[in-house]
C-alpha cells in the first residue's frame, strides 16, 4: 500500500492563513489521513500542494499552479465525468481514495460550497462497473483471532479453531466465513479466496504479506473486532448470529468486516449482504496457491501467457455464469452425491442439444442481477439500471419453460427455484420509461399513465410549450413583422425578438426583458403567464419523478433477497449448460466416482489439445500401484501428462465430464503440486528452500485420499543430497501417507524403488533416434524425436546431450559432452545407472566429490566386482584443470530443465558455457 501521510504539510504549517476553501480541504485531509482525498471544484476532482504532486506523477499528468491569498501552491485535477480510469490507476498503484464531492447547489449556497467525503474507494470495496471486470470476484477479506482476556487467555474455549477468515463481495453482496485451527491454514484459506484487500484485526496471527499476488493491507478500527461490537454488527444482517458463525474468532471477523464495508459506502446498512454463509474447508476439494499456480486453473505461467483451464471451459453466456465458474473452479466439491448430482445435470443438457441451446440463448440477455441489486439497493440505481432488471426477469419464464421436461434431480430444483417475481416485472414495466435517460433528477424517467398528478403537469408542461411554439406565428400575423421569432435562454426564459428597423411596428403590450446590438427581446403578459406555469410545471413534475422513482427502487430493492435467489439459480443453470456445451463440443466423457484408484485412457490435457493439431493421449492407472515414478527427456511430456491428470480428477470433482476415453476415479480431497523451479529473494527464499518449503507442506498434509505431483524434487542441490532427498520422499509417501503420486524424475537410479516397493511403478516417456525402430535404442548423436507416449518401465536415458543440440548449444561443447558421456558409460564400475540405483539405499552413497562421473550415480563406491571404482575423468584430468572445467561445463548441461528455462536464462547459460570454454 502507498502510505498517504495526512493533510499536505504547507497546510499543516500556515493552518490559519489558508482560505476557506483550502481549509476545508485541510480539514478532509485530516479526517481521511489515510486516504488520497479529490477535492471537487467545479468540474474537476482537485488535489493541492505536496499531494498535488504526487497525483501528477501516478496519473502522468501535468501539474498546474494556483495563486491566492496563501500564495502560489501546485494542484493537479481530474475530469469528473472520466474519473474512473483515473481512480483504477490510482488503486492499482496502492493508494485509498476518498471521494469529497459539492453536497448543496453552488448557485444557492451562501458562500462556500459545503463538501463531504460521499464515496471511500480501495482495492476490495469498488463497486462500480467502470472499476471491476465483467463476471469476477472482488473480495475484501478479514482475519481475526479468537478474543483473549488480559492474562493471554481464550474467552472462548468451545471451539478450538482459534482463527477465522471472512470475505464479502460489497458489489454483489456474496459473504463467507470460515475457521482455521493454525495460521497456516487461515493464509490458505486466504490464498483461495484471492481478496483485492485484506482487513486485519488487532491480534491477527496472518499477515497478508504471505499472500500470493497484490491485496492491499488494511487496519481497522480495534473497537470494531471486540466481540459485543461485531456481533451487533451482524446482528443488523441476520436475525440470528448465532446461527452464522460457530465460534468467537468467526464473530469478530465476519462482524469487523461487514463495519468495514460500511465505513466505505458511507455507514449504511448493506442490506443486500443477505447471503452469509460459513463453510468448513474440507467440504470442497482444497487446492491452495501452488495448485492453483502450477495447474493454471486462473493464471497462466511462463514467458508467455497463454489460456488457462477458467478459458477453456468459459462458455458462459451471462456475467452470473462466469462468476459462478470461477467460484465452482476454485473450490471443487467432494461429497460425491453432489457431484453426481451435477455430472446427472450435465449428462442431460449434453445428450439434449435443442434444450441447451435453447437455455444458453435465453441466458445471453441476463444482466448482472446480482450487482444490479446491490446498486439498486444502496440507493444508486438508475432508470436503465432498473430496466435491465426487468429485462433479466423477462428471461425467467422462458428458462423455467425449456426446463420443463428435465429429468435430473438438480435441473428439476433449479427449475422450481426460479421465482418469476411478476410483481417485481409488473412495478417496473408500469412505472420506467422504456428508453429512461441516464440522469434521473432530470425527467423523462416515469413512464406516462402510471400517476395521475404526474400526468396532469406533464399535460401542463406539454400544452404551455406548445402555445409558445403557436406564438411566434400568431405574433407575425398580428404585428405584421416577418422577421419576428420566439426563443429561449436559461437567464431570461421565453422572449420575442424584434429587430432594430422593426421597432416601430412593436405592440403596445409588448413589455422590454433585454437590449441586444440589433434587436431587442420582449414579453407579453400572457407570454409570462405561460413561462411560469410551464417552468412551474416542469420542476413539480421533476421532483416528482424522483420522488417516484425513489419510491419505485426502494419497492424493488425490498425484494433483493428474492431476487438474489433467482441470480443463483440463473448462475447454476449457466454454468451446467455451459460444461455440457464444452463436454460436446471437446469430446469429453462422463467419469466414474468411487474407485480405488486412479484409471483413465485416452486421458488429455483439456488446455493443450485445444493449441494443439494433434495431442497424443495417454493412460494412467494408478490404482494397485498407486505411486509412479515417470522419466524421460525435457520436452517429452511428463510435466503435462500429470497436470492432465490432476486436472482430469479436478474437473470430475467440479461436476464436469473429462477429457479421456473413459476415466474411473477417487474423490480426492486435497491436490497438492511440486512443480517447476521458483525463489523468493525477498523472502530469503531460494528455489532449493522454496521447493524444500513446498515439499514440507504436501508431507506434512497429504492423506491417502490426495493426489500429489511432484517434479524434479532435490535438483536444487548436490546429486547426493537430491537423489537422497528424492527417494526418501519417495519411501515416506510409500509407507506413511498411501498418497496417489506422480513423481517426474531425472534420477534414474530413482527407478530401482519400484523393485523394492509394492506399490511404486515406472513410466516413461518414448523417444526415437534417427530411423531407429528402437523407441530406446542408443545410436549416439541421431536426431531424437519426442513421441510424448508414456509407457511402462524406466527410461534408460534423459537424452539431455540432444536436448542441448536441438536448443542450438555450440557443438564443440555437445561433441565434448557426448565423449564424456561415453567415457562415464564405458569405464571401470560405470555401467547404467538404472541397474546401480537398486544396489543400495541413498544414504551409503559417496558425496559428489568422492564420485564425480558424469552419467553414473554409483551405490557404493565400487564397480561390480567389488574394487574400489575410480571414475574415468579422474583418471583424464590434466595439471591445468582443463577437464575439470569442461566436466563443470558438461554437468552444467545435465541438470539445465530445458522445459522451464525461459530463452533470456537460455542466452545467459550459453554465454557462462563459452566463457568457461574460452578460459
Amino acid at each position: 500500500m502507498t502510505a498517504v501521510t495526512g493533510p499536505p504539510a504547507k497546510m499543516r504549517a500556515n493552518r490559519e492563513d489558508l482560505t476557506p476553501m483550502l481549509s476545508q480541504y485541510y480539514d478532509l485531509c485530516a479526517a481521511y489521513d489515510e486516504f488520497l482525498v479529490l477535492f471537487q471544484v467545479g468540474d474537476f476532482y482537485e488535489t493541492f500542494c505536496e499531494a498535488a504532486e504526487e497525483t501528477a506523477r501516478v496519473l502522468e499528468l501535468t501539474l498546474t499552479q494556483r495563486e491566492d491569498s496563501t500564495g502560489t501552491y501546485p494542484m493537479t485535477g481530474i475530469p469528473i465525468d472520466n474519473a474512473a480510469s483515473y481512480v483504477e490507476t490510482l488503486l492499482d498503484a496502492g493508494y485509498r481514495v476518498a471521494v469529497a464531492d459539492q453536497v448543496e447547489d453552488a448557485s444557492e449556497a451562501s458562500g462556500l460550497v459545503d463538501r463531504a467525503v460521499t464515496q471511500i474507494v480501495t482495492p476490495g470495496t469498488v463497486v462500480d462497473d467502470e472499476l471491476l471486470a465483467p463476471g469476477s470476484t472482488n473480495y475484501v477479506a478479514c482475519v481475526a483471532s479468537e478474543e483473549r482476556d488480559d492474562a493471554g487467555r481464550a474467552t472462548d474455549d468451545s471451539d478450538p479453531a482459534h482463527h477465522a477468515v471472512a470475505a464479502v463481495d460489497v458489489s454483489t453482496g456474496e459473504c463467507l466465513v470460515t475457521s482455521a485451527d493454525t495460521p497456516e491454514r487461515a493464509l490458505e484459506e486466504l490464498q483461495r479466496v484471492a481478496p483485492a484487500e485484506v482487513v486485519v484485526g488487532p491480534d491477527a496471527a496472518v499477515d497478508p504479506a504471505d499472500l500470493d499476488g497484490d491485496a492491499m493491507r488494511t487496519e481497522f478500527d480495534p473497537d470494531a473486532f471486540e466481540r459485543d461490537a461485531a456481533g451487533e454488527t451482524l446482528a443488523k444482517y441476520v436475525p440470528r448470529p448465532e446461527a452464522v458463525v460457530g465460534n468467537d474468532a468467526e464473530l469478530r471477523a465476519v462482524g469487523a468486516l461487514l463495519a468495514y464495508a460500511e465505513y466505505t459506502q458511507g455507514d449504511e446498512t448493506l442490506e443486500y449482504v443477505s447471503r452469509i454463509r460459513r463453510y468448513n474447508p474440507r467440504d470442497g476439494l482444497r487446492l491452495d496457491a501452488t495448485a492453483l499456480r502450477s495447474l493454471e486453473l486462473f493464471e497462466s505461467q511462463g514467458p508467455s501467457a497463454g489460456p488457462t483451464l477458467f478459458d477453456t471451459l468459459d462458455d458462459t453466456a451471462c456475467a452470473l455464469g462466469r462468476r459462478r465458474l470461477r467460484q465452482w473452479l476454485r473450490r471443487p466439491l467432494v461429497d460425491r452425491e453432489r457431484i453426481v448430482a451435477r455430472l446427472d445435470a450435465v449428462d442431460e443438457l449434453a445428450s439434449r442439444s435443442f434444450v441447451r441451446e435453447d437455455l444458453h440463448d435465453h441466458l445471453r440477455d441476463v444482466y448482472d442481477v446480482e450487482r444490479l441489486v446491490a446498486r439498486v439497493s444502496r440507493g444508486r440505481a438508475n432508470a436503465r439500471d432498473l430496466r435491465s432488471l426487468k429485462a433479466t426477469l423477462d428471461v425467467v419464464p422462458d428458462v423455467k419453460a425449456a426446463l420443463e421436461d428435465a429429468e435430473s434431480d438438480r435441473l428439476r430444483s433449479l427449475r422450481d427455484s426460479l421465482d418469476e417475481l411478476e410483481d417485481v416485472r409488473d412495478l417496473v414495466g408500469r412505472a420506467i420509461a422504456s428508453d429512461p435517460p441516464m440522469e434521473i433528477t432530470e425527467g423523462g424517467v416515469i413512464r406516462e399513465g402510471f400517476d395521475d398528478e404526474l400526468d396532469e403537469l406533464r399535460a401542463t408542461e406539454r400544452e404551455g410549450r406548445q402555445w409558445v411554439a403557436d406564438l411566434e406565428e400568431r405574433e407575425r400575423e398580428r404585428t405584421g413583422i416577418d422577421s419576428l421569432s420566439v426563443g429561449h435562454n436559461q437567464v431570461h426564459g421565453y422572449y420575442i425578438e424584434v429587430t432594430n428597423p422593426n421597432l416601430d411596428r412593436v405592440p403596445d403590450d409588448y413589455t422590454r426583458r433585454q437590449t441586444l446590438k440589433n434587436s431587442e427581446r420582449f414579453y407579453t403578459p400572457e407570454l409570462k403567464r405561460r413561462e411560469d406555469e410551464i417552468f412551474g410545471a416542469s420542476e413539480r413534475a421533476d421532483a416528482l419523478e424522483y420522488e417516484l422513482f425513489r419510491d419505485v427502487r426502494r419497492d424493488v430493492g425490498e425484494e433483493s433477497e428474492r431476487i438474489q435467489s433467482v441470480a443463483d439459480a440463473l448462475a447454476t443453470i449457466d454454468v451446467l449448460t455451459t460444461l455440457a456445451s464444452v463436454a460436446v463440443e471437446n469430446d469429453y466423457v462422463r467419469p466414474e466416482l468411487g474407485a480405488e484408484g486412479i484409471r483413465i485412457e485416452g486421458g488429455r490435457h483439456p488446455v493443450v489439445e485445444r493449441q494443439q493439431e494433434s495431442f497424443v493421449p495417454n493412460p494412467t492407472d494408478l490404482t494397485d500401484e498407486r505411486i509412479a515414478l515417470v522419466t524421460g527427456p525435457n520436452m517429452s511430456g511428463k510435466s503435462t501428462y500429470m497436470r492432465q491428470v490432476a486436472l482430469v480428477v479436478v474437473l470430475a470433482q467440479l461436476g464436469s465430464f473429462v477429457p479421456a476415453d473413459s476415466a474411473r476415479l477417487p474423490v480426492v480431497d486435497r491436490v497438492f503440486t511440486r512443480v517447476g523451479a521458483s525463489d523468493d529473494i525477498a523472502g530469503g527464499q531460494s528455489t532449493f528452500m522454496r521447493e524444500m518449503s513446498e515439499l514440507t507442506t504436501i508431507l506434512h498434509h497429504a492423506t491417502e485420499n490426495s493426489l500429489v505431483l511432484l517434479d524434479e524434487v532435490g535438483r536444487g542441490t548436490s546429486t547426493t543430497d537430491g537423489l537422497a532427498i528424492a527417494r526418501a520422499t519417495t519411501e515416506f509417501l510409500h509407507d506413511e501417507v498411501g498418497a496417489t503420486t506422480l513423481f517426474a524424475t531425472h534420477y534414474h537410479e530413482l527407478t530401482g524403488v519400484a523393485e523394492e516397493l509394492s506399490g511404486v511403478q515406472n513410466l516413461h516417456f518414448t523417444v526415437e533416434r534417427g530411423n531407429d525402430n528402437d523407441p530406446d535404442g542408443d545410436e549416439t548423436g541421431a536426431e531424437v524425436t519426442f513421441l510424448h507416449r508414456v509407457a511402462e518401465g524406466a527410461s534408460s536415458s534423459s537424452y539431455g546431450v540432444e536436448v542441448a543440440r536441438m536448443a542450438g548449444v555450440p557443438s564443440s561443447v555437445v561433441e565434448r559432452s557426448e565423449r564424456l558421456v561415453d567415457d562415464s558409460q564405458t569405464g571401470d564400475g560405470g555401467g547404467d545407472s538404472t541397474d546401480s540405483a537398486t544396489q543400495t539405499r541413498p544414504e551409503s552413497r559417496p558425496t559428489r566429490a568422492e564420485n564425480t562421473s558424469l552419467a553414473s550415480f554409483s551405490t557404493n563406491g565400487q564397480s561390480a566386482d567389488g574394487t574400489d571404482e575410480t571414475p574415468m575423468l579422474a583418471e583424464r584430468q590434466s595439471t591445468d584443470g582443463t577437464d575439470d572445467r569442461l566436466r563443470e561445463v558438461a554437468e552444467t548441461l545435465r541438470d539445465v530443465d530445458v522445459a522451464t528455462t525461459t530463452p533470456l536464462e537460455a542466452l545467459t547459460l550459453l554465454n557462462d558455457l563459452q566463457r568457461t570454454l574460452d578460459e
